[in-house]
């Protein structure tokens, strides 16, 4: 049944009342078994928890009936019943043998009617689900018969209804199946396997009654004349069989051939003669090893034929080595000539040579034979052949001989000298050392001898009106190149010239190849500083404004490197400073500016040593020193009869002219503005001549102020200009001096008024 199946009512079956079940705790307890029931203790009714498997519960026979005892416990007030549950049977097993596979040992010599027990099948189902019977598959040797045991218990006797043959059949094999009653029925099987045991009741048989055998003569002792082969149905010793000769075989033919006991072969013991010997008969029996041992008999007759036992014979006439290997077609090389003793088609032989080969043969006349050239022959591919001469009757078996000589071919110059590569690319680092060892270019010819032996030249060809020759120099036997000088990458970057290689055949053969050579950069040149130019090393000095923005161009700085582009890439970097706040150095371009405005605290002269570096390993550099000297406004000032010079510092007195000037326009303007507004409120009066303003003083003297920084300035982009317009820059430089000192004589004599 299902789990969760309703069993009984306990409620109603006990006269219990179900709305007290609850309190009263009732509760189920199972006795020596597991939980498969269990009571609903709001209905009281009992159902299956697990599903129920009756073998596993009562797994004996003993007793039909099987049962599950129970007690349900109530309390307030306790009582106990005790509740048996019968578990009825069901057909859910099917009969299983205690082994699938049965084995049965049955002599052939059993007689019919013999009884054999088999295992029997069980069911652990009981009543009719139980075995009730066994069927055996279809057989005609053997039925079966359904015994009842103790208990009921059935089982099964195999009956051999007819003799067996092992002969005929060794092994049978039969399905036994057992079958319960059941609704349905269910079956299990099982193999009976029945090996037959043998019995010796079958005498040795030869394949044949008789033998006819030929055999040749001279065929060598131990070789095999006929292999007799008697077989016995039986097995064991039964079909042990034993060879030997009967009294009816003569002693010459037992001396001639030799018969083996276990293996009936039979084979030469003695030398064969036609001459002497034709026919041989014999008879040979054949025992087995049974306990009554069984024999027969068989006759071989052995006719021995006449054979081609003579070789053929071959003589090799005249024959030529070594040759030229140019040699013309058709050209007889050797003359051969055969012979056989035999006489029929044991004395007609046949000559030939391998096929692979670039000759032929021809026949002359009977049995001679002449050896041409077929095919063109090169010694570089093939130096020798060993032509082997093949003669052979057509006897049967044929016999041959052979005979091999050996063809040398004589070297002849056809072959060009051949360079591993059509084209070299060697690079030679530059400022090499002279006759160094550039690179061996080696040519290979497969002639032999003189016609092997090489010799190299450089091609001529000029650069420059140099010759090849002059720049390098080939070893003349095995083709070693040499730079005769250093080379330098800033001068010469490649050549390209070639090589002939050239045998000492007659006539000599050659051949070039093209030769590339290219100069490997190294970093052997320092940059050169080309600006600011200097004059053997000097410092190179300039003079520039204390007034100069920031960010304004003070120098800048060329360097050139006559190396390659990675080792001439140049960077710039201070390598000395006298304030580092003041200027600034681009590392690519060289420029040098300022960083801000120069103060009365900085002093007059700075000092800047400017390293150029370039990018080859190890990195090469030059260095340049820039004094920078800073300009401030001179002022003069003339008298009526002499011009005394002052100096005056610009960034000083300047400033502070501009700020007592601003100062000064702007208290003006505001007297300006309140004299404006009294003389509106007062009555007008007679205008009389006014004396000259101090305003138009103020505005001139701050106009020539004006002026003078105006071409102060001026002459500092004058002082910025480039190295490289240094003509342009001595004329600024004219021209601002001029411009300064017309405003410093202007500035001193308004200065000188406004003083007074």
């Amino acid at each position: 049944m299902k789990e969760g199946s309703v069993v009984a009512n306990l409620a109603t079956d006990l006269s219990l009342d179900v709305k007290t079940l609850n309190q009263r705790k009732m509760r189920l307890d199972i006795i020596a078994n597991k939980k498969y029931l269990d009571v609903n203790k709001e209905t009281g009714e009992l159902y299956i928890v697990e599903k129920i498997d009756r073998e596993n519960i009562c797994p004996t026979k003993s007793s039909a009936s099987c049962y599950i005892r129970l007690e349900v416990i109530l309390d307030n007030p306790v009582r106990i019943f005790n509740i048996e549950v019968e578990i009825l049977d069901m057909n859910d097993n099917a009969p299983q043998f205690r082994r699938d596979v049965i084995h049965l040992d049955i002599s052939e010599a059993t007689p019919k009617g013999e009884r054999f027990s088999l295992s029997n099948a069980v069911d652990p189902d009981v009543g009719t689900n139980s075995v009730k019977t066994y069927h055996l598959s279809e057989s005609e040797h053997f039925n079966i018969e359904v015994q009842t045991g103790r208990e009921g218990t059935k089982f099964a006797d195999l009956i051999l209804k007819k003799a067996l043959d092992r002969e005929q059949q060794a092994v049978h094999n039969l399905i036994l199946t057992a079958v319960d009653g059941g609704t349905p029925a269910r079956s299990g099987t099982a193999s009976v396997i029945v090996r037959v045991l043998d019995t010796n009741d079958n005498a040795p048989a030869f394949d044949k009654v008789s033998y006819n055998i030929e055999i040749m003569e001279n065929s060598p002792i131990g070789s095999l004349v006929v292999h007799l082969n008697a077989t016995d149905l039986d097995e064991g010793s039964n079909s042990d069989i034993t060879y030997l000769y009967s009294l009816y075989t003569s002693e010459k033919t037992q001396e001639t051939f030799n018969l083996n006991p276990s293996t009936g072969e039979i084979t030469v013991k003695g030398m064969l003669n036609y001459e002497d010997f034709r026919i041989y008969d014999m008879e040979v029996i054949a025992t087995d090893k049974g306990a009554n041992s069984l024999s027969s008999q068989c006759t071989v007759k052995i006719l021995v034929e006449d054979m081609n036992d003579n070789h053929p014979e071959i003589s090799i006439r005249s024959f030529q080595s070594p040759v030229n290997e140019n040699i013309e077609l058709d050209t007889v090389i050797a003359v051969v000539s055969v012979s056989d003793k035999d006489s029929g088609d044991n004395g007609v032989v046949d000559l030939h040579i391998p096929d692979n080969m670039p000759f032929k043969l021809r026949e002359s006349s009977d049995n001679y034979y002449e050896l041409v050239v077929s095919e063109p022959l090169d010694r570089e591919k093939v130096p020798e052949y060993d032509v082997t001469f093949t003669v052979t009757d057509r006897g049967s078996p044929p016999l041959s001989d052979n005979e091999t000589m050996t063809l040398e071919l004589l070297d002849v110059n056809d072959n060009v000298p051949q360079f591993h590569q059509s084209f070299y690319t060697i690079r030679v680092m530059e400022n090499n050392a002279p006759g160094a060892l550039l690179s061996s270019l080696t040519a290979f010819d497969p002639d032999l001898h003189e016609n092997q032996y090489l010799v190299y030249f450089i091609l001529e060809k000029e650069i420059a009106n140099t010759s090849m020759s002059m720049l390098f120099s080939i070893n003349p036997e095995n083709g070693n190149l040499y730079a005769l000088k250093t080379f330098d990458y800033e001068i010469e970057k490649e050549f390209l010239f070639h090589i002939e290689a050239r045998d000492s055949g007659s006539p000599p053969l050659s051949s070039n190849v093209t030769v590339h050579i290219i100069i490997v950069d190294q970093n052997d040149n320092a940059p050169v500083i080309v600006s600011p130019w200097r004059a053997h090393g000097s410092v190179v000095e300039e003079k520039i404004p204390r007034s100069t923005d920031k960010g304004s161009l003070v120098a800048k700085v060329i360097a050139l490197d006559t190396d390659s582009v990675h080792n001439s890439r140049i960077t710039y970097q201070f390598l000395q400073v006298t304030d580092a706040t003041l200027f600034s150095l681009d590392q690519y371009n060289g420029e040098i500016r300022t960083m801000r405005m120069f103060s009365y605290r900085d002093p007059r002269h700075q000092r800047l040593v400017v390293i150029a570096k370039d990018n080859g390993e190890p990195a090469l550099s030059a260095t340049v020193t820039i004094k920078l000297s800073t300009m401030e406004t001179a002022v003069k000032a003339y008298s009526d009869m002499t011009e005394v010079p002052l100096e005056y510092d610009i960034f000083s007195d300047l400033n502070l002219y501009l700020v007592i000037g601003l100062g000064s326009v702007s208290f003006l303007l505001l007297i300006t503005i309140l004299v404006t507004i009294v003389l509106k409120c007062q009555k007008p009066k007679p205008s009389k001549a006014a004396p000259p303003c101090r305003n138009s003083v103020i505005s001139e003297r701050n106009s020539t102020i004006a002026d003078f920084h105006s071409g102060l300035q001026r002459c500092l982009l004058v002082q910025s200009v480039s190295s490289r317009d240094q003509e342009r820059k001595d004329g600024g430089e004219t021209a601002c001096a001029k411009g300064l000192q017309i405003h410093r004589v202007q500035f001193t004599k308004r200065h000188r008024t406004d003083r007074h």
